[in-house]
C-alpha cells in the first residue's frame, strides 16, 4: 500500500490524484489530503510545512518524496511506462528540478490554467475553499 499525502487545495494536484485513482483498480493507493482536520494528529511523521513544499508518500515503511511518489504510484497502477523516464539518469535530475518549480508555484499555475482554459478551479483563503467555476463563492468541503 502506498499512502500519498497531497495538497487538496491545489486544483492541479487534486486532478492528478483523481486521475490516478481511476487506474487504481486494486485499491493499492491511499490518498490523504494534508488539509484534512486533525492531519498532524493522524500523521505525526509528516510535517505539514514540508508536505506543502514537496509531495510525500509512505511505502513499505519508507518515506518517498516528489517524483519518487509519482513514479511509485503510476507503476503500482500499471502505468509505469508513463513515468519510466523519470528514473533515467539525465532526465531524473532535470525532471526533479522542474518538479520543484511546479510544486512551488502549483497554485499560481493552477489559477493560470483555470483562467486560460476555463477549467474548474477552487480559490482557497486560510484553509477555506470556494468553488469559482460559476463565479460564485460557494464553500467547498
Amino acid at each position: 500500500m502506498l499512502t500519498i499525502f497531497y495538497d487538496g487545495n491545489c486544483p492541479m494536484c487534486l486532478a492528478e490524484m483523481e486521475h490516478l485513482k481511476k487506474f487504481d483498480k486494486d485499491n493499492v493507493i491511499n490518498l490523504v489530503d494534508i488539509h484534512q482536520k486533525d492531519f498532524e494528529t493522524l500523521y505525526p511523521t509528516v510535517i505539514f510545512d514540508h508536505a506543502m513544499k514537496i509531495l510525500h508518500g509512505h511505502y513499505n515503511n519508507k518515506t518517498l518524496l516528489g517524483l519518487e511518489v509519482t513514479h511509485r504510484a503510476w507503476t503500482m497502477v500499471g502505468k509505469g511506462f508513463w513515468v519510466a523516464p523519470l528514473n533515467w539518469p539525465v532526465i531524473k535530475t532535470v525532471s526533479h528540478w522542474v518538479y520543484l518549480g511546479l510544486a512551488k508555484y502549483r497554485h499560481e499555475i493552477s489559477a493560470f490554467l483555470a483562467k486560460k482554459f476555463g477549467l474548474k478551479a477552487t480559490h482557497c483563503i486560510s484553509g477555506t475553499c470556494y468553488d469559482n467555476s460559476t463565479n460564485a463563492d460557494n464553500r467547498r468541503k
